[in-house]
């Protein structure tokens, strides 16, 4: 089936309506819009050239998304129709890569698509939870309450992303500004000092002259060292996106100092998020763990918790499938148990998700406190080395003058 773009008037509330629609010619295009209760006033077939530049420009945010499921669930509680409802949804969103995948949505619907079958062709933007949490609000008749429940998670992993985030910016830009300064004086500075030393006859001390061979170095070599860092980081890029170079970095994250406990707790809140999400909405408990798993954003904690589900499927009770992983905090199989014994797991699931969620701004707190005394130790380092290699064999060659 072809796309038709379309303008056409809503016979209803005598609004003109732009969308997309799918038909096999642009007479069936017209016949479809006119059964639907539209007047059409312009099809014309859709370009996709204009769909790719719109994929390669534009990005969709986690605000988009928000604003979007936020907008859609407030209008199908208010009692308008899906249809009506996307519609007027797509009329207020300005993102144009969101506009375009709203429409094709719109086009599926109409087309006589499940919506949870309509926002899964389009994974980048709605991932499992996602469709999971529509597909169960389809089916129970609580869309809109469904809808809610996505926002809600959508914004607290937001916040919580936001959080850490901004944990690692500030030691980021700071070690960048180092090094800039560092580079800035070893290529501009530390030849004048040679210079000063090659007119007077005298030999440079051994710390200053390891710095005048790394300026040289990068004096004459800069476009190999470029050439290299290029690769470098482009090898490095692509082996990030293989199956070993993801798991290296995941693990790396659970386990580098001072930033550890911040990850996992990070892990722990989403994934006790995420199942008390499901849970609440009566997405059965296999279904949930293999969501959450999906929706940790970190494949060891991933894996941790598929293990757990087949022992789950095995017949052994969640708490104690996942107390023997050792990623799994101690907390979470413990808060599930009681779930478990009360018949209400998705309530401690959630229980658990604030607290976690609680303790991580404390634990960005503490890293944000305990960072800056370590940047100072290591400026304090690179400026005494900077002192010893550029300012003390210039006074040195001044008393030496004086003399």
């Amino acid at each position: 089936m072809k796309k038709y773009a379309y303008e056409a008037r809503d016979s209803a509330s005598n609004k003109i309506v732009k969308s997309v629609v799918q038909a096999e010619s642009e007479h069936a295009a017209a016949r479809l819009l006119t059964d639907q209760g539209f007047v059409p006033l312009k099809i014309e077939l859709e370009d996709d050239r204009s769909n790719v530049i719109d994929r390669i420009l534009g990005r969709i945010t986690s605000k988009d998304k928000i604003l979007f499921t936020r907008q859609l669930s407030t209008l199908i509680g208010a009692g308008l129709p899906l249809s009506q409802s996307m519609r007027t949804v797509l009329e207020q969103t300005s993102n144009k890569r969101m506009q375009g995948i709203v429409q094709e949505v719109i086009a599926d619907i109409e087309g006589g698509k499940q919506l949870s079958d309509a926002f899964s062709k389009h994974p980048e933007v709605f991932d499992k939870l996602f469709i999971a949490l529509v597909s169960a609000g389809e089916a129970s008749g609580t869309l809109d309450e469904a809808l809610k429940r996505v926002a809600n998670q959508q914004e607290k992993d937001a916040a919580m992303l936001r959080k850490v985030k901004g944990a690692l910016t500030y030691p980021s830009i700071v070690l960048a500004v180092i090094v800039m300064v560092v580079g800035f004086m070893t290529v501009s500075v530390v030849p004048q000092v040679k210079g000063l030393y090659k007119d007077v006859g005298r030999e440079l001390p051994i710390l200053t002259q390891l710095m005048v061979s790394i300026a040289d170095f990068f004096i004459n070599f800069w476009w190999l060292l470029a050439i290299l860092l290029g690769f470098g980081i482009y090898f490095f890029a692509q082996y990030l996106r293989t199956g070993a170079g993801i798991h290296m970095k995941d693990k790396f994250k659970l386990n580098v100092p001072l930033f550890k406990g911040m990850f996992r707790k990070l892990y722990m809140a989403r994934f006790t998020r995420t199942g008390q999400t499901l849970l609440s909405t009566g997405v059965p408990m296999l279904d949930m763990l293999k969501i959450a798993a999906d929706g940790v954003n970190n494949v060891i904690v991933s894996e941790e918790i598929m293990r757990a589900a087949d022992k789950v499927k095995g017949g052994k009770a969640l708490s104690l499938s996942l107390k023997s992983e050792e990623y799994i905090l101690e907390m979470v199989p413990h808060m599930i148990k009681i779930g478990e014994q009360s018949g209400k797991v998705d309530e401690m699931m959630g229980k658990t998700a604030q607290i976690y969620e609680n303790e991580l701004d404390e634990e960005i707190k503490a890293i944000s406190t305990a960072i800056e005394p370590v940047l100072m130790v290591f400026l304090a380092i690179v400026a005494a080395g900077m002192v010893g290699a550029i300012l003390f064999p210039i006074y040195s060659l001044v008393n030496h003058v004086g003399i």
